[in-house]
């Protein structure tokens, strides 16, 4: 039976470019206003579920995102890596759903893609920071889940062992498959893309993005099962809309500041007496101490 390993994978707007367009005013992102990029400790996922191919015959690892079509892009940067096939959850009614409307739409794609072994997410995305959607997930599959992964400790067909990374150290524990898993950034990065997958799934494509392929691309698509990057929206997931999209979101964003951090003046102390003591008035008249 094939040992199926589950990504949970995330094209997120690259927050260190974010500016005065970057919200909408409604209050969710305005993505058109910022490059795409593939969620960074996802891709620390993405090395964790490779590892655990690398380890068990018979693996498979299927990359699950929900975004626009664009987002069939982290997919095929995925297969590049080593991951064996993609689904792209796509939509309108998702959009701007938060961490619970989101879990909700993933756990009913990890259940169609049942029996899976493994589902992997990073700890959480740069555009939310919540940590959220992979606990949440866990807990609509009903699956023990382990957070916090660090290293991939060892792995057999009936557990895995995971090493955590917690806030003051760190933590060595043991599950049963299966389980759900998030993977924090000090996590090994992701490997390179291999040359030879590269080749293999550059014309890789999802239903979505066919609309500007010729006849010459669908033969070699038919040609190549393996191209296919399957498309589920709403219907195929038989979700419930009202669980969906910001009318399934109690989450909302009143408003938002993009701060910028200033270098301030810096003095230089020497260890004398006189100093010591400018300092301390100092921070006792800004109430930093005192």
């Amino acid at each position: 039976m094939i040992f199926r390993i589950v990504v949970l994978a995330k094209q997120v707007p690259d927050t260190r470019n974010v500016g005065k367009d970057a919200m909408k005013e409604d209050g969710t992102v305005n993505r058109a206003a910022l490059p795409a990029i593939f969620n960074p400790e996802d891709l620390n996922a993405l090395e964790l579920a490779l590892q655990m191919k690398d380890q068990i015959p018979d693996s498979e690892v299927v990359i699950l995102t929900m975004g626009p079509f664009r987002a069939a892009e982290i997919i095929r940067e995925s297969m590049y890596r080593g991951a064996d096939k993609g689904y792209l959850i796509t939509d309108r009614k998702f959009a701007g759903s938060d961490t619970l409307a989101t879990s909700y739409a993933l756990s009913l794609a990890v259940k169609k893609l049942m029996p899976c072994d493994v589902v992997i997410a990073g700890r959480q995305a740069i555009d939310g920071d919540t940590a959220q959607v992979g606990p949440q997930t866990a807990e609509k599959l009903h699956i023990p889940q382990i957070t916090y992964a660090e290293e991939l400790v060892d792995i057999n067909r009936e557990s895995v062992t995971i090493k955590r990374r917690l806030e003051r150290g760190v933590e060595v524990v043991q599950a049963k498959f299966p389980v759900m898993i998030t993977v924090h950034s000090s996590a090994p990065d992701c490997r390179p893309r291999n040359a030879k997958l590269t080749m293999k799934y550059k014309h890789a494509r999802a239903t979505s993005e066919l609309q500007e392929a010729d006849s010459k691309y669908n033969d070699l698509r038919n040609a190549r099962p393996y191209l296919i990057i399957n498309e589920w929206t709403v219907a195929d997931l038989n979700a419930d809309d009202a669980w969906l999209g910001l009318g399934g979101s109690p989450t909302k964003v009143k408003k938002i500041d993009n701060v910028v951090l200033t270098h301030k003046d810096a003095t230089v102390m020497t260890p004398s007496d006189e100093d010591i003591d400018v300092l301390m008035k100092e921070l006792i008249a800004s109430h930093v101490i005192g």
